[in-house]
């Protein structure tokens, strides 16, 4: 699919109206927004809608998320080149993306193998050489690539999952949605003792599937 003037000219306005007019500020944020496609990532029935501000349906019943939503997760993680980035949820892609504009190595996991496949073959497409990639269970995370700097989860489990929090380094963070029916965007910081939180909104996601048994 071809990026043409049209696709670039509706990125830019996404990134102008949609993201840097609420509040947005990282430039390495609204950098990356503005170079990744999002036309790539959508049902292709769907693809003059793809910069609109609006979750959109990929099927098995999962969503790409608005750009702002995107964006505003991103930014919260205030990332730098170095960090290793754990992503639980790896959908479509797009946060892959945009994750992998930003620092030298991703790491993402997708619980359903077709997704996970389609969006490996997408991004392989797209030129993107820093992202580790396999299917499995979120909850359970990454072991043998851990630690890690930062953890984003795009899907909202009912619980902060222990299991991801022992993955982060002292000082590390991670931004997730959590709740059932009303979910709240969290941001949690690992401490030598314990984990701080800070709430920082209300949003709708996806529920975390493939819960662990206790």
């Amino acid at each position: 699919m071809i990026d043409n003037q049209i696709f670039q000219r509706q990125r830019a306005r996404m990134v102008d109206k949609q993201i840097h007019w609420r509040g947005i500020q990282s430039e390495i944020v609204l950098s990356a927004m503005q170079k990744v496609p999002r036309h790539e990532f959508v049902p292709s029935s769907q693809i003059n809608e793809a910069y609109e501000d609006q979750a959109m349906p990929i099927g098995f019943d999962q969503t790409i998320s608005q750009p702002y939503i995107v964006a505003l997760m991103t930014s919260l993680l205030d990332l730098q080149t170095y960090d290793r980035v754990l992503e639980i949820g790896t959908g479509c892609g797009y946060q892959t993306a945009i994750l992998a504009q930003i620092v030298n190595q991703v790491y993402t996991i997708e619980l359903i193998d077709q997704l996970a496949q389609q969006a490996w073959d997408r991004l392989t497409r797209l030129g993107y050489e820093n992202i580790a990639w396999k299917v499995g269970n979120g909850y359970l995370g990454w072991v043998g690539s851990a630690p890690f700097d930062r953890i984003i989860v795009t899907a909202a489990p009912p619980t902060i999952p222990p299991q991801l929090i022992e993955q982060l380094r002292i000082g590390g963070k991670m931004i997730l949605p959590v709740g059932l029916n009303t979910q709240e965007l969290v941001m949690v910081t690992r401490l030598e003792k314990g984990i701080k939180q800070k709430f920082c909104g209300s949003v709708r996601f996806v529920p975390m599937k493939n819960k662990p048994q206790d």
